[in-house]
């Protein structure tokens, strides 16, 4: 049974606000229209990496992709017991305003992403909970709890759990405001 990430049907009203059709989208992110589909859809996920190049096209931050409304505050306070528990990337701070990092919450599985990542910036990646392998370029490392690795984002890179608990990360990118 697949499940539905609804908050990202937030998507498709930014890029119709923006007249853009899915295959512009496309053109401008570098992703494939079906992939962009099921996004919308709410029947995938986007990877960090995906998330930003959607935001950066449709001229939003990247959290703005997970939440329905509009409401930007100077302080943002996100609570874990307001989250579903399901959900695999949650952004924090959305409704911060003027921000500079983009930080997620990541529940990453077992299998790596359809595409690997690689984006403007940096990136750190921390471990709260389990263990996770990182591939970067033509090497890898294993990263347990409390470990963190902080990466140049233009690199390729992906990340997986490789244990059997959940594994939960923290991962806060800046793009290159050069």
């Amino acid at each position: 049974m697949e499940t539905k990430n609804r908050g990202l049907s937030r998507i498709r009203a930014l890029r119709q606000e923006r007249g853009l059709s899915l295959g512009t989208l496309g053109d401008r992110t570098g992703l494939s229209k079906s992939y962009l589909s099921k996004v919308e859809r709410g029947h995938s996920t986007p990877s960090i990496a995906a998330a930003l190049k959607i935001s950066d096209a449709l001229g939003v931050d990247a959290s703005r992709l997970f939440v329905e409304d509009g409401k930007q505050t100077a302080v943002a306070i996100d609570r874990h017991q307001d989250q579903p528990k399901a959900v695999q990337l949650r952004p924090l701070g959305s409704e911060m305003l003027g921000k500079l990092m983009s930080p997620f919450v990541l529940r990453p599985g077992m299998d790596f992403a359809p595409h690997e990542s690689n984006h403007s910036g940096q990136e750190l990646i921390f471990v709260h909970q389990g263990e996770i392998e990182v591939h970067y370029d033509d090497d890898y490392v294993v990263l347990c709890a409390g470990d963190s690795a902080y990466l140049d984002a233009t690199l390729t890179h992906r990340l997986r759990s490789t244990s059997d608990a959940e594994a939960q990360v923290v991962v806060v990118t800046v793009a290159d405001r050069s």
